[in-house]
């Protein structure tokens, strides 16, 4: 999902950098209000543990590629501030030294694969896990939010690469959102996996305020 230089119109990708960069300036001034010291090893736990699997990509048609991204894992954390700029984090340090998406780009690549799967992802989460309650409810929450922000991810990926006449709607968005569908499903069981045995080994690490 990672979308490389060049694949995206400066009238398509400069607007995505604005709302990226506003994003990170709101979540920055935040969480530097709120963050406690005991959040601080989570936070680097969970980058460590993002970082590791977005780096296995699956070529995809229409030019990009499709890999778990765990936006919403970070965001039952830590809440949805402290999971972008994470995030962000992540998708900076692959764009500079990995070559793992683009420059230009990269304002584009947080906003569908960090805005989405953090802010979208934990008002999903916390819907679907306080209707049910309990730790069913917790569980499918995850798995909800994980799976339907990755194919929303996906579909703006989509829309972005057709607006900029990189591929057009009737190739990018079928291709994006097919493969996409069957990485949800693995999102989703790996964050609902994670999350069930932290609740079983440290709950502790789910009560932290959210940021």
């Amino acid at each position: 999902m990672h979308l490389p230089d060049g694949f995206l119109t400066p009238a398509v990708w400069v607007p995505l950098w604005a709302i990226a960069a506003g994003a990170l300036a709101l979540s920055t001034w935040r969480v530097n209000r709120r963050l406690e010291d005991r959040h601080v090893p989570l936070l680097g736990v969970l980058a460590a543990f993002v970082f590791a699997v977005q780096m296995l990509n699956v070529p995809v048609a229409g030019g990009t590629s499709g890999h778990v991204v765990g936006g919403v894992l970070i965001s039952v954390f830590v809440g949805p501030l402290a999971a972008f700029l994470v995030m962000g984090s992540i998708l900076a340090v692959q764009a500079l030294f990995f070559q793992d998406g683009g420059i230009t780009t990269l304002g584009a690549n947080m906003v569908n694969m960090g805005l989405i799967g953090t802010f979208l992802g934990y008002w999903l989460y916390r819907l679907v896990s306080d209707a049910l309650r309990g730790g069913r409810g917790r569980l499918a929450g995850a798995g909800v939010a994980g799976w339907v922000t990755i194919v929303l991810a996906s579909v703006a990926c989509s829309l972005e690469l057709a607006a900029s006449g990189t591929s057009p709607l009737g190739v990018a968005l079928p291709a994006m959102v097919g493969y996409h569908m069957v990485i949800g499903v693995v999102e989703a069981v790996v964050t609902a996996a994670v999350i069930g045995f932290v609740s079983g080994a440290r709950p502790d690490l789910l009560e932290l305020p959210k940021l």
